[in-house]
């Protein structure tokens, strides 16, 4: 995802990453970008420092708060020393000063990827369950559990954004993309989620908690 406040310059980036067959969104604000991320897990953030709402720092900060660790490489118009020693301190993976060349933004991101992948393993657990994000199948107790493709992408949403409840609406927008109606595919979650409690013998809502008024919820109960 690339967050900056300049249309012009998104754009060309958007096409580089485009032209290199990157899957790309783009946010031109904090808050924006803080709503997307929480919607979708992303491989790296390009993030700009000076931005409306919530600057890059913040951002940030609350997304290593959040012990998420997707890649993060900082774009700014400032060449101070202390905004990269900063952004770095704050949990930044790589730093790269405006004006800069494609080619050089495109080396980064390619060794951000490199080093990313090579470090985070695809297996995502909780309780006596594994999810596999590269095979696409999930275990428990070392037994292959058939799950449909809404019904794994749920669990792996969930898993994603372990500890914060996800609402209703928000999982229907990640299932169904363009194709989402939020005056029916929102109250499907239910059925999907009823489906998948029985299939992980989940039927109380031990792993997948019902949180009244909002949605759903994985909790982490060793932190």
């Amino acid at each position: 995802m690339i967050v900056d406040d300049e249309p012009e310059l998104v754009e060309q980036i958007r096409q580089a990453l485009a032209q290199q067959r990157y899957t790309v969104d783009t946010a031109f604000d904090g808050e924006e970008a803080m709503n997307r991320i929480y919607v979708d897990p992303y491989d790296l953030i390009l993030l700009d420092i000076m931005l409306p709402k919530k600057d890059g720092f913040g951002i940030l900060l609350e997304l290593r708060n959040e012990k998420n660790s997707t890649p993060v490489l900082m774009l700014t118009a400032k060449g101070d020393i202390e905004d990269r020693i900063k952004g770095l301190d704050l949990g930044a993976d790589d730093y790269l000063a405006k004006p800069f060349s494609m080619e050089e933004l495109l080396a980064r991101i390619r060794a951000l990827l490199r080093r990313s992948n090579a470090l985070i393993s695809p297996v995502m657990k909780i309780a006596d369950i594994s999810l596999n994000t590269a095979s696409r199948e999930v275990f428990q107790d070392n037994q292959l559990i058939d799950l449909t493709p809404k019904e794994f992408s749920i669990l792996e949403f969930l898993l994603y954004n372990m500890n914060r409840a996800v609402s209703r609406y928000t999982m229907a927008e990640h299932l169904w993309g363009d194709e989402f109606d939020p005056l029916t595919m929102s109250n499907s979650i239910d059925v999907h989620i009823k489906n998948l409690r029985k299939k992980i013998s989940d039927p109380k809502g031990r792993i997948i908690r019902t949180v009244r008024g909002v949605g759903y919820m994985i909790k982490d109960e060793t932190e």
